[in-house]
């Protein structure tokens, strides 16, 4: 089987061969229709699909990936109805007729990193800013600084494709 997932990003390209080890993996660069921070649940998994379509349709490929992070807001639970801002991620696949969407985990942004991200500004630089890195989203992401490092980026885009591809590996749908 071949599959293409819309993305350089290394990270991305782990988490599919992670969850495909009987795979050819390709990595392919598309764009993802979305802006570069994605904003709650629905612009996420729009850019997820489009990066699985585009994937898909630039070659030969059984399967298309698509990986998007985002971040989106959650009612906190409590009785004022605000909402705490999380990080997000959703991966699709398409074999170009049928469709899966799965989700990662979400996790809670601190309170400064969702000012800045509120703010305009994107995860990625506003992580390595934090933490003084380079390129942390083609690293252990912000999953992974968030956890201690017992989650990393790659672990949780895995988790994602892998609720994706359900439908892909399961009689029931």
């Amino acid at each position: 089987m071949n599959v293409a997932v819309g993305s350089g990003n290394p990270a991305k390209r782990r988490a599919v061969e992670r969850t495909c080890p009987d795979a050819e993996v390709v990595a392919v660069a598309v764009e993802s229709g979305v802006p570069e921070q994605p904003f709650g649940h629905d612009e996420t998994i729009a850019g997820a699909v489009t990066r699985a379509e585009r994937a898909r349709a630039s070659g030969e490929f059984d399967l298309g990936v698509g990986i998007e992070g985002g971040v989106a807001p959650f009612p906190n639970g409590l009785d004022d109805d605000s909402s705490d801002l999380y990080l997000v991620m959703w991966a699709a696949v398409t074999d170009g007729e049928r469709y899966g969407r799965g989700s990662g985990p979400s996790l809670l942004l601190p309170d400064r990193i969702a000012d800045r991200i509120h703010a305009g500004e994107e995860l990625g630089p506003v992580m390595d800013d934090e933490l003084g890195t380079n390129d942390i989203a083609k690293k252990e992401g912000a999953a992974g600084a968030f956890t201690g490092g017992r989650l990393t980026r790659t672990s949780a885009l895995e988790s994602a494709v892998t609720g994706a591809l359900a439908p892909f590996r399961c009689d029931l749908y």
